[in-house]
Parts: structure tokens; sequence; C-alpha cells
């Protein structure tokens, strides 16, 4: 982009991807003449998951210092020279375990506090800065080609050069504050403050699910530490009847956090451009799934591992998938997740990692910059095939959430079951829910309940969920679509009922993915599937189609380093 120097920046949202921005083109001394950041909360850095919208002090990261992208201070010189306020206890000993897992809320301290030290460098490079707290953005507006116009719910107007979507977790109300008792999501957890003596439905089973576990059982109950690996649960008084049903489609609980012998994360993983549009010239101008992981996971797995290579080193993704997946299929989900805790706690007191799944989860941060240039076949393989497996992986509980969920189970407080697909669960008379769904034994199951929690975490939003009105009647953003390497497959699939393949006037096929479409830069691509140079999207939400997986502030971090190359003009 031209002349940057004399241009204004609008970050649509203040959470950590503008703090992650606000590092790379500080790093890189990317100047432009004003940056003016959009935030509905009262706190920057912090966004949803590390301020008070979508963590109480139960609720931990799960991530552990060590895992943090790099910033201005380290976290653990944070902790130690600042009041922690009601988490005094973290740190006694004004040391912390740099292996465990930070509490969300200390986290978010941290990212605010680092926010306020970019911005100072930021003003020192001469850049001036707008931060506009308590503020919704309520429309982006096209001016021209290379202007909008931002309003806000206060009607207030602000204009800009350059907009970048940063606005990180969305949570669409369907029922909740209209029906007794039925919650779209957990958050904020500070809308749960009464006893719930009776049964609680909770759709869901991984991450999200567990922060609304963490909430509930504190409110009907009390932990106690009867070793260093076991809690007990008591219920209270006024709560006899508590229970937590969680169901689950996969019918599995998350994977506990191991000992992780690489970075977090790096860049150098992932195919640079050169490297796909290279590949592309030759393969029919798509990226091949299988090709990315066979050099992502397996050559991986190769080096590290060459035992556990040779049994899988001939498998397709299908067949890999049903391999790791079969004995997870057969157990207990409570009895495997005992035995990953067990195979977890070894891991981490011989400080050797557990190569398939550390691998799997590089990989499914490297192939996140190919997947755009998979083929719509491909693409349709890793969201049914793969990522229910990588989800479940990358989702490294931490290992005192598992003994919480253990200690509810031995107190016969929680259940999981695996329901199936058409399962169906409706708000019931003027209270609650119903849940229908057939069980493992075919047969057909109704419960109702006094409270349902919707807990199946952040989903791809679509066009039409995007709320700024002004980029979608003018043409500006536009669904994310891939394209078939073979029509008679897509008509095949069509044949079979998937409703998100579309055909074009030409006679070719195409599918519709989740989200607003975007190229390597993140930058929006119109309703002609024209770049819109002074757009960018990293709002995780509204890029899920061809941007499968985001694994937290690692892609907050390198989102941020490619917009700010972008803006450069030294694009990558």
């Amino acid at each position: 982009m031209p002349n940057i120097d004399s241009k204004t920046v609008a970050l649509i949202g203040g959470g950590p991807a503008a703090l992650f921005f606000f590092k790379h083109i500080t790093a890189k001394k990317i100047t432009p003449k004003k940056i003016i950041i959009f935030e509905q909360n009262p706190h920057l850095g912090m966004g949803m998951p590390y301020g008070a919208s979508g963590a109480g002090k139960e609720h931990v990261a799960n991530i552990s210092a060590n895992e943090i992208p790099k910033l201005v201070t380290d976290i653990e010189e944070f902790i130690i020279k600042n009041d922690l306020g009601n988490f005094g206890d973290y740190t006694t000993t004004g040391k912390i375990n740099r292996d465990q897992v930070v509490p969300r809320l200390i986290l978010g301290k941290y990212l605010e506090n680092q926010f306020k030290f970019l911005v100072k460098s930021a003003k020192n490079l001469g850049i001036e800065v707008e931060i506009l707290l308590n503020t919704k953005v309520t429309d982006i507006q096209p001016v021209d080609e290379v202007s909008y116009k931002i309003v806000t719910s206060a009607e207030e107007k602000f204009s800009a050069d350059v907009v970048v979507l940063s606005t990180g977790h969305q949570w669409i109300k369907s029922l909740e504050g209209q029906h007794v008792g039925w919650f779209d999501s957990p958050y904020p957890p500070s809308k749960f403050t009464q006893t719930t003596n009776f049964p609680v439905a909770v759709k869901g089973a991984s991450l999200t699910a567990v922060d609304i576990i963490r909430t509930l059982s504190r409110l009907n109950g009390k932990f106690s530490s009867i070793n260093e690996h076991q809690l007990e649960y008591t219920l209270n008084e006024d709560a006899r009847d508590f229970k937590i049903d969680l169901y689950s489609l996969s019918g599995l609980l998350p994977a506990l956090r191991f000992h992780s012998e690489d970075e977090a994360f790096s860049t150098d993983w992932k195919m640079s451009l050169k490297e796909i549009y290279e590949y592309k010239k030759t393969h029919g101008g798509f990226v091949d799934l299988d090709y990315v992981f066979n050099l992502n996971f397996k050559k991986v797995v190769e080096k590290k591992d060459p035992g556990f290579y040779s049994e899988i080193k001939d498998l397709t993704i299908e067949e890999f998938v049903e391999k790791m997946m079969k004995l997870r299929k057969e157990l207990d989900s409570f009895e495997l997740f005992k035995a990953e805790y067990t195979e977890a706690e070894k891991s981490i007191r011989r400080h050797q990692s557990i190569t398939w799944k550390e691998a799997l989860t590089s990989f499914s941060y490297a192939m996140n910059y190919p997947a755009k240039h998979f083929s719509a076949e491909d693409m349709l393989r890793l969201t049914k095939t793969l990522m229910p497996l990588i989800s479940i992986v990358i989702a490294a509980l931490p290992q005192s959430s598992y003994r919480e969920i253990i200690a509810l189970h031995d107190a016969k407080i929680i259940s999981l079951s695996n329901v199936d697909a058409k399962s169906t669960v409706e708000p019931y008379k003027e209270e609650g829910a119903v849940y229908r769904f057939i069980n493992g034994d075919g047969k057909q199951k109704e419960l109702v309940y006094k409270m349902y929690v919707d807990a199946t975490g952040q989903r791809a939003m679509n066009f039409n969920d995007l709320p700024f009105e002004g980029l979608k009647d003018q043409g500006a953003v536009a669904s994310g679509y891939l394209n078939f390497k073979s029509s008679e497959k897509a008509a095949e699939l069509m044949n079979d009922g998937e409703k998100m393949i579309k055909k074009g006037s030409n006679d070719n096929f195409y599918l519709q993915v989740k989200g607003l479409s975007i190229n390597d830069n993140f930058q929006a691509l119109d309703s002609y599937g024209k770049v819109k140079e002074n757009l960018y999207i990293m709002s995780v939400a509204y890029i899920g189609g061809l941007n499968p997986d985001y694994s937290g502030l690692d892609f907050c971090d390198t989102a941020a380093e490619i917009i700010a190359d972008s803006l450069a003009g030294d694009l990558i």
C-alpha cells in the first residue's frame, strides 16, 4: 500500500489481535499518520477470553508463560512487579512455574499492560493514537475506493483510509434473555449467580464447556484437595440435586496438556507464498492437503519418533484418523480421560513430548496458510475428517481442569453423552429446554432440563452475520469459496445433499465455505473477487472457512505480522 505515512488506520476491536498489530508495526517502524482503536469493552488487550466478559477468577488459560508470543516485557516480570489483586495466591515465592497455565484474568492484565507500552512506542515513532474505549462500532461504510466512514453506537462518525477488523469472539444470542433457563453461551460467567439445585444440560464437551463446568461447580459446592493429583467435590446443602449433563457429537473430552519440546509456534513451519505458488504451477492450481500433511506432520514425526512413523507412514489421512480415534471410541470417555492424564503427567515429569500430538498441533498451525489454496474436495476432507481429531488434541486442557472434572465424575455429578448429528434441543414450555437424541444403544431419548447452556464454542460466522451493513451493501466483502478439482465429484456430492456446493454460470462448481473471502495477506475480496487493499479481516470468527484453525495468541501474532508487512508494501 503506497504512502502509508499519510494514512489513518482504524482498528475495529482492541483485544489481543490489535495488541499484536501494534507489536509488529512498531517493531518494523511502520508509521501511519494515525491509528484509531475502537474497543467496546473498558480495557485494551484483553478481548473476550481474558477479561470479565469471558472469565472469572476460576478460569485458566490453556497456555503457560513459556507459550505466550514475545511482547515488550516477560509475563513473569509483570507478575512479580505488579499487584495481582485477588490473585495474590498465584505466586507466593515471588517466582512462577513457567510451565504451568496462567489464570485468564492475570493474562488479561498482562496483555493490557503490554498494550500500553506498545501504544507509547507508537507515539514515540510519531504516530497519533486515538483510543476509544466503551465504544461499539455499528457500521463501516465505504466512501470511495480509498476511504471508509466508521459509525459508532453514539452516532459518532470517523474517517479512515485503512480498516482492520479485529473484533475477536462473537456470541450471538438466540433465546437468551427471552426464555428462562436458556443460555446461548457461558459468557460472561458473571451472569451465573444462583444455586442450580437441578440437572443442567450443556451442549459441547471441550474448552468452552469446561468454562461453564468451572463456574457452576463453584456455585453449587466446593473442591478440596486429597493429594497432589486428586480433588474431592462436595455439594452444598441447598444443591443436592445439582448435576451437569454434557452432550457431544464426538462423545470425547479434550486432550490434556503435555510437555512440548518445540517453541509455541514458528512461522518457519508454514509454506511461504513462493512455495505455495510454485507448487500450484505443477499441481493444477491447487495445494494438496496430502502434501501439506506429509510435509508438516509425517516428516516431523519421522524425524522425532521413527517407531511411530513406521506405523503411520503408509496411512492415508482417513486411515490415520481412524487409527487414532479407534481407541478413543472404544473406551469410556472418562476412563480414556484418566489414561491420557497419566500419559500427560509422565510427559511433563520426564520432559518428553508426546510426538504425534505435538506434530499434529504444529500441522494445525502450519496448514492454515496454504488452506486458502486447497481444492474444495480437500477442504471437505480436512473439515469432516481431520479437524475433529485436531480439535480434541490442540485443546491442551490444563491438568487443574482435569482434576476438577474427575472429582465431579467421582461424585456422580457429571456425565457425558455421545449424541447423533440429528439431536435437537428446543425451549420447553416457560422454562428450560428439552433435549432429543438417539443414545449409544440406538434408543430415542427425550430429557427435560430447567437450564440449558450452549457451550459448543465460537462458531464460524457467515456473511449475513456481519453487523456492518455498509460493507455488505456496497459489495466490499463476500462469502468465501473454493473451486473443485473435479466437476464430476462436485455433482456427485451435490446430489448426495451437500448444501454448500454451488453451480456457477459456466457450469463450474464451487464450495461456499464459512465466513468471508480473504487473500494471503488477510485482505478482503469483494463481490467480484477483487482485492480490497485497504480492508483487512483478522477477526477469526469471520474467516473460519479459509482459515480453518486459529490458535489464540499464536494466530494473532502471525496474522498481525502478515498485515503489517502488507501495509509496508513488503509482501511475503
